[in-house]
C-alpha cells in the first residue's frame, strides 16, 4: 500500500492527537508482504502479536501504558543516571586499552589504531540498563543484537522473498525465548509478572515485550552511533568546535538533541487513516496509511523541544524518551572526556536505512597515541 508521508512537524503532532482519525494499528505490521514459507515458519514458532501497547488504542492500551510506564517513571531514569555512567566510563577504559594495547603490539609511537565505537560502546550499554530497569533477563548480547537487527529488517525493511526465510527464523527464535522467559516471569515483580498479575494473555506479554525488548535496548545503541558518529565528524570541519568540548555536559546533551531533532534513530513511523479525513489540506480516504516523519524536518530556529518529536507525541509518546536521551547524553559525554583525541577513520560508513530505523553501523575511529 502506498504511504502518504507527511513531513511537516506540526501536521505530525495534529495526526498525533486525532486518536479517533489516525490509529496505530499498522505501527507494526511488515513494510512488505510476507511470503507464504516465511508465515510457515513464523506460524510453526506460534508467533502472535495481539496489540497491546505500541498498535493497541482504547482503555486496554492506556492500562497498560501506566503499568509498563512505571518501570521508566523520572525517579527511575534518575536513580539510573550514575549506574550509566559508571558503565560508560568502564567500557571506555577497554576502548583505551585497546587504542594503547594496539599501538604497542607494533612497536610504533604515534601509530594509529582503529576502533568501532558502535561495537566498544554503544551496544553494550542500554541492554544492561533495560535489564535492570524492567527485571527482565536479556540473553547473551550478541545473540540479541542480531535478533533486534533481524527483526527491524523483516517488519521494516524490504527483504526479498529469500532474505525473509533467514529473518522468520531468527525471529522464531527470538519469540521462542521471549515465551520461555515471559512464562518464568509469572509470580515476580518483573514487567512481565506484572502483565501476567494484570490478566494480560501469554501471547499479549510476549507481543508487548517482542518490540520492547528490542525498542529498549537497540534504538537507543543506534542513537548513540549517531550521536558519537556527529559529534567526532562535526569536529574534523575547518572552524568547528572541538570534539573535547562535548564534554561539557551542557554541550553533550545540546548536541544528542540537534541529532534526535535531524536524524534520530526512529525517523518515522506509521498511522492508519480510521475514517474519511484530511489532513494539512490532504484528503485521506479511511484504509489510507500515513508515514509521520519525526525527525530531520524542523526549521533552524526551531524552539529547543523540537527534539521531543523524535519520540512521538501524545498516547503514545516512547515511555523511554527521557532514558534514551539521558544514556546517548551520558555517552557522549564520558566519550569525549576519555578520548578527547578521537578523529574518525575510513571511508564513511554504510548505514542502516529501514523505513522507521536509522543509524550509521559502525563508527571507526583512531587516536594519537603519545
Amino acid at each position: 500500500m502506498t504511504l502518504t508521508s507527511i513531513s511537516n512537524p506540526q501536521l505530525v503532532k495534529e495526526a498525533m492527537r486525532r486518536t479517533e482519525d489516525f490509529v496505530p494499528t499498522n505501527a507494526l505490521t511488515s513494510v512488505v508482504e510476507m511470503a507464504p514459507g516465511t508465515l510457515r515458519i513464523l506460524a510453526r514458532a506460534r508467533f502472535a502479536l495481539p496489540p497491546v501497547l505500541a498498535s493497541a488504542t482504547g482503555e486496554k492500551h492506556r492500562s497498560v501504558r501506566t503499568m509498563v510506564g512505571k518501570f521508566f517513571t523520572p525517579a527511575k531514569v534518575i536513580g539510573i543516571t550514575e549506574h550509566v555512567r559508571a558503565l560508560s566510563v568502564e567500557r571506555l577504559k577497554m576502548t583505551a586499552a585497546a587504542l594503547d594495547s594496539g599501538s604497542a603490539s607494533r612497536g610504533v609511537p604515534g601509530s594509529r589504531v582503529v576502533v568501532d565505537l558502535a561495537e566498544s560502546i554503544a551496544m553494550h550499554i542500554p541492554p544492561v540498563i533495560m535489564a535492570e530497569l524492567t527485571g527482565l533477563p536479556l540473553p547473551e548480547l550478541s545473540l540479541l543484537k542480531r535478533w533486534s537487527r533481524d527483526s527491524l529488517e523483516l517488519f521494516w525493511g524490504w527483504p526479498d522473498p529469500e532474505r525473509q526465510l533467514q529473518l522468520a527464523h531468527s525471529a522464531a527464535e527470538f519469540y521462542g525465548w521471549l515465551r520461555g522467559e515471559a512464562e518464568a516471569a509469572r509470580g515476580t515483580d518483573s514487567l512481565f509478572g506484572v502483565l501476567h498479575a494484570a490478566g494480560l494473555s501469554q501471547a499479549e506479554v510476549c507481543s508487548l515485550g517482542y518490540f520492547l525488548v528490542i525498542a529498549g535496548q537497540e534504538t537507543t545503541s543506534l542513537l548513540i552511533s549517531t550521536a558519537l558518529y556527529r559529534g567526532i565528524e562535526k569536529a574534523q570541519s575547518p572552524g568547528a568546535p572541538a570534539w573535547a568540548d562535548l564534554a561539557e555536559p551542557v554541550a553533550a546533551a545540546a548536541h544528542v538533541r540537534k541529532v534526535l531533532a535531524t536524524e534520530s534513530s526512529v525517523h518515522t513511523w506509521r498511522r492508519a487513516v480510521a475514517q474519511n479525513t484530511t489532513l494539512g489540506g490532504i484528503d485521506l480516504p479511511a484504509g489510507a496509511e500515513i508515514l509521520l516523519e519525526l525527525s530531520g524536518h524542523h526549521p533552524a530556529d526551531a524552539a529547543s523541544s523540537a527534539y521531543s518529536l523524535a519520540f512521538g507525541h501524545g498516547l503514545h509518546r516512547c515511555l523511554g524518551a527521557k532514558l534514551a536521551e539521558m544514556e546517548a547524553t551520558l555517552v557522549v559525554e564520558e566519550t569525549a572526556r576519555a578520548l578527547p583525541g578521537l578523529e574518525l577513520t575510513g571511508p564513511e560508513p554504510a548505514w542502516l536505512r529501514l523505513l522507521s530505523f536509522q543509524a550509521p553501523l559502525t563508527v571507526n575511529v583512531s587516536g594519537r597515541i603519545i
